[in-house]
Order: structure tokens, then sequence, then C-alpha cells
């Protein structure tokens, strides 16, 4: 930015800071609810759904209640789908895609023409990559998956028609289309800012979801059968998550409003950017990173407990007094993915060698909730979350960072093509809640007055 230029945006920055501040006492006031959130925590009930549930606490006597965490998928608690597949020793995530999607579990047959669906659609429109992707590279990924969502409205022949026979075309092209988008985005991103060798590996339409993501993001296209089926496992934990996270909530709103398929997922691509929501994985990440670094006995239990002390005290890492990955808005007890996950998380430590770090990891969740309520100063329930885990695996996965975010939209784009076409077929009215103005009355000043 020029120099001319920094001043006047100093300045301006200051007016806006101070003329958009409004004090918090207000919201009180006039019972708002920031955040669609009521005073005890709990979320304001503004929809209905069939997709996902989520379940943390209970309330007792008007209080919450820590509860042992549940999450659903149609009615389906997700560990028996978990347990459901590996069972069968097969991949999940197109069987799950096809229950969030359609509402029900599919039949061996009808799980069979889906994925082979899903690899014929596993392709994209002639000079995509080249013109899209290629010559117009990102340093973000999620940006440039963003982009590539809207650049596809371009090729569609028939963009804007909300019939549900259209958007269920829609839905399934870009659940198939997203692995691609994320691994060619990144694969840019590699050579033109990073200086790497270009790697653009076409798809395999006999292979899973996770078995392609892993293929086309890797040089030598090699990866174990362990390392696609943790994989797959994370894909499914992360398809949905109820009506009320954020992203989910963005695709109900903007679908609200009658606009096209494209536009809705890349506003849920937005919302999933953010650190508050998808971007925690990597943030556990870089804590555990910088732990690592300033602890020197992994195993001291004492050592470990004073690092996470100058956590919450804003001593060490961001500063920001977070323990990622740890603790989360609905879950309590326990989050049911990041006790599923946890599981195969120690299977693939044991072969790739990562016993220490899991170890280390372990150490943290059990301490976490000692330290916080020494901090605080009250009895605090607190469990890991599901990224907590999820930055580790994808480390001893040897994804990049900079897909640890994409790779959670790969999983949500089927959660997200779920709530559209429910909102669509279920919803009827334009999302619109409301916004009260405190602003003072004030008589027009003429400019030559003022």
């Amino acid at each position: 930015m020029p120099s001319q230029f920094s001043e006047f945006i100093s300045r301006y920055a200051e007016v806006a800071q101070r003329n958009n501040s409004i004090d918090p006492a207000e919201y009180q006031r006039y019972d708002a609810k920031r955040g669609l959130r009521n005073e005890d925590g709990t979320g304001v009930l503004v929809g209905l759904t069939e997709i996902g549930d989520v379940h943390g606490y209970l309330i007792d006597e008007r209080e919450r209640v820590p509860d042992e965490g549940r999450l659903l998928y149609r009615g389906y608690n997700v560990k028996d789908l978990v347990q459901g597949f590996q069972d069968d020793r097969r991949f999940g995530f197109e069987e799950v895609a096809y229950l969030l999607v359609l509402g029900g579990l599919p039949t061996k047959e009808q799980l069979s023409e889906f994925r082979s669906l899903l690899g014929k659609l596993r392709t994209l429109p002639d000079r995509f990559v080249e013109d899209s992707i290629l010559r117009f590279p990102s340093h973000d990924i999620m940006n440039k998956l963003a982009r590539s969502v809207l650049v596809a409205y371009s090729f569609d022949d028939n963009p804007d028609d909300l019939s549900i026979p259209n958007v269920v075309r829609q839905t399934l092209e870009l659940i198939a289309r997203f692995p691609l988008m994320a691994a060619h985005g990144y694969q840019a991103k590699n050579h033109y800012y990073d200086g790497q060798s270009l790697f653009i590996h076409a798809p395999d339409p006999e292979l899973s979801t996770a078995e392609n993501l892993l293929q086309m993001i890797r040089a030598d296209q090699q990866y174990t059968a362990l390392e696609a089926e943790t994989l797959d496992l994370a894909l499914v934990l992360h398809a949905e998550h109820g009506g009320g996270n954020n992203s989910a909530f963005t695709v109900h709103v903007v679908s609200s409003a009658g606009t096209d398929t494209y536009s809705a997922i890349a506003a849920a691509i937005g919302s999933l950017k953010g650190s508050k929501h998808g971007g925690a994985a990597l943030r556990v990440h870089g804590m555990l990173e910088d732990l690592k670094a300033n602890v020197s006995d992994w195993s001291d239990e004492e050592e470990v407990s004073a690092y996470l002390r100058r956590l919450l005290k804003r001593e060490a890492y961001d500063g920001s007094g977070l323990i990622y990955g740890m603790g989360h808005a609905v879950y309590t007890l326990s989050d049911p993915r990041a006790v599923v996950l946890r599981e195969k998380a120690a299977e693939l430590a044991s072969d790739k060698g990562f016993q220490k770090e899991y170890r280390l990891l372990k150490l943290v969740e059990r301490v976490t909730p000692n330290v916080v309520s020494m901090v605080k100063g009250r009895q605090m329930t607190i469990a890991p979350n599901v990224d907590f885990y999820s930055g580790f695996v994808y480390r001893m996965l040897n994804i990049p960072t900079e897909l640890y975010t994409p790779v959670f939209a790969i999983a949500r784009i089927a959660g997200w093509s779920a709530h559209r076409l429910e909102e669509l077929i279920s919803g009827g009215r334009i999302i619109r809640p409301a916004y009260k103005s405190i602003a003072p009355r004030r008589r027009y000043v003429p400019l030559v007055d003022r």
C-alpha cells in the first residue's frame, strides 16, 4: 500500500472502531441473543431438521447437566455407522453421503450404483484446471475452493434452476468434484507460491473419495490401506454436525433467499474457513508444535501442566488464552467424534512411529480439566473435541497443513448439500432475524455547517 494511503487507512480504522462499538450492557438490556445464543450458552431454536442431531448435555431445573456426547446422522448413531462399515472392511464416506443427502441407508446395490455415479462425476469441465485453477492460483486453498465452486456456475447449462432434480444433480457433482478442486488448488499453490514441482494427477473413478484425495496430493500417488481407512473415517466424522453450526446455518440462510447452489456452497466455504469454525484443527497443530518446542520432557505431567497454565494466562503460543482442541460449544463429557478418531489415531501412530506424540496428546487430554479448573477458580467439565485429534491424524498422513480445512470441506459438502435440499423443500420463508437499532436520533446538518 502506498505510504500516502496508510495514514488515511489508520485514521479511518480508528473512526470505524469508535463508531461501531456497542456497550455489552445494551445486549442485556434488550435481551438480544448475541450469536443466537441464550444466556446459558445454549442455542436459540430457529429451525427444525432431520439431518443431524448433536447431543452434549441435559437440561435439569433450567441448568445444563453434562452428559456423554452423541452425534446422529438421520437418526443413526455415528458410532454404529462407523462400526458397520469398519466391520465390513469397506470405506464409509460414500455411504454416509448417500444417507445424508437422500435420507436413508442404501442397499448393497444402491451403494454400488451411488459410488459408480460419483466416480463418473469425479471430473472437471474441459480446461477448468488450466484456465481457472492453474492460471489463478491462491496461497489459501479455501479461497481457491470457493472460487472454483463459483466458476463451476459458469460451466453449468442450468445453474439457477431450483427444482429438486436439478439441485440433486448439482449436489452430486459438487460432492464428486470437491476433492479435485482442493487437490489441484493445493498443487497450484505448491508450485506457483512455493516453487515446488507441479503434479496434476487424474482421479480414478474406481477409488473412494479418501483414496483419490491421497493419490492426487502425493507426487508418487502411493498410500497404504490404513492411511486411506483413517482419512475415510475423518471424512465420515466431519460430514455433518446439525443445522446450527455456523456453515450449515449459512447454507440455510443463503438458500432461503432463493439463490443458486454454487453461491450457497461458496458462502458455506467462507464460513468454514474461519478460525472459530473449520480452522480449529490447524490451530491445534500449531499449539502442539509450540508445546513440543517449549517442553523438554513430554512425559512430565507437571511440565506439561505448567505450559497449559501459561496458555490459559495468554503467556504462550498465540496469546489467545485458549487450549485449542479442548472443549466444545455443545459437547461436555465427551465428543463422540474425538472418541472414535482417537482409537484410529492410536493405530496409525503405532504404524508410523508416532507413539511418543500420541502419549503427549493423551497427557494433555488428561491434565487439561484440572489445569483449567485451577486457573479459572471453579470446577470445569472439559473434554477433547474432534479437532484435537484430527490435526494429529492429518500430520501422520503427511497431509499439508494448507489442506487441513479443505479436507473438512470435502467431508462437509455432504451435510451442506443435505441442509440446502431441506431448506428448499421445507423452509419456505427467507430467514430474517431482527436487529434493534439503538442509535440516537440526529438532525441532518448541512455540509457548510459541519
